[in-house]
């Protein structure tokens, strides 16, 4: 008997669109071997493998792997994790349903909000599994201009600057002048890695950003480059939205209380991806944050490993 799978597009209520993402069930027997395998074998920028939980009061393990190495944390697996056990169980319902998990993974236990719809494409989002933080480095903008082929002054805007947050995986985020400057980017791995920062034992990615976006409701337009990971640009990041929510409250100085985020992502792939942040502001400070998105099931089958 195979072991079950289904492929989901994430961050998107479009099919072919998002960040697509496999979904490997009942794989508490896989070694750690077998999925990196696994993950090649998909060869898409994430792959999670559904585990029994350590703990009675969590709902599964999580085990996210690129095609390359593992991951302690990442958004879209989540939530297209979050979704597919949603639907696994309760997807025949006939009336509106809103479901909570509790989903452990090396970052530590996630929660994660779903909302069912018959009829409509299946929401998740999650809270933070740790806030984010600045990270110490320095930059050098030409060199990084010169691993973008743009030109160090379109780097920037209002009172943006090149910063280094985690909130669980390393990025360096880059904000530029306009979308222009992000659809013009050519990226250079070899540059790039000369010039990245190491943290949380990997190298940081390259999280490129500005304000507003072609969809009209989006607040910020971005693009992700990670040589590291095997793929060269992914069209949706949660992990990297969670610590951009970092460099938002800093950069824009957010006054106390409710500020929802729509990040657009994977345009320039012909993937285009909405990303949901929410914040709540309390003191000055982060008090909470989420992200989610929609899901949409493309494909399911059975390995025969």
């Amino acid at each position: 008997m195979g072991r079950r799978y289904a492929i989901y597009d994430v961050f998107t209520e479009k099919r072919l669109e998002g960040n697509p993402l496999a979904v490997v069930f009942d794989a508490g027997d896989l070694s750690d071997v077998a999925m990196q395998a696994i993950a090649q074998e998909f060869n898409l920028s994430e792959t999670v493998f559904i585990q029994r939980p350590g703990s009675a009061t969590h709902s599964v393990r999580l085990r996210i792997f690129t095609p390359w190495h593992e991951l302690p944390f990442a958004g879209h697996p989540t939530v297209g994790a979050a979704v597919a056990l949603a639907e696994g169980l309760y997807g025949d319902a006939e009336k509106p349903l809103d479901l909570m998990q509790i989903l452990e993974q090396k970052v530590g236990p996630v929660r994660a909000a779903v909302r069912l719809r018959p009829g409509g494409p299946t929401f998740a989002e999650f809270d933070l599994p740790r806030k984010p933080s600045r990270l110490d480095a320095r930059f050098d903008k030409q060199a990084i201009a010169d691993a973008l082929s743009l030109k160090a002054t379109q780097i920037g805007f209002e009172n943006h600057v090149i910063s280094f947050w985690s909130a669980g995986v390393p990025f360096v985020m880059v904000p530029l002048h306009d979308v222009g400057a992000v659809a013009a980017v050519e990226f250079d791995p070899q540059r790039w890695e000369r010039l990245a920062p190491l943290a949380e034992g990997r190298l940081a990615a390259a999280y490129l950003y500005c304000r507003g976006g072609i969809n009209h409701m989006a607040r910020f337009h971005a693009r992700m480059f990670r040589p590291e990971m095997g793929i060269s640009e992914d069209p949706a990041t949660g992990a990297a939205v969670a610590a951009l929510s970092g460099a938002i409250h800093l950069f824009d100085e957010l006054v106390d209380g409710h500020h929802p985020i729509l990040v657009e992502q994977g345009v320039e792939m012909g993937r285009p991806s909405f990303i949901h942040l929410h914040l709540d502001i309390a003191g000055g400070k982060i008090a909470t944050a989420r992200i989610g998105g929609h899901a949409v099931k493309i494909a399911e089958g059975e390995l025969a490993v």
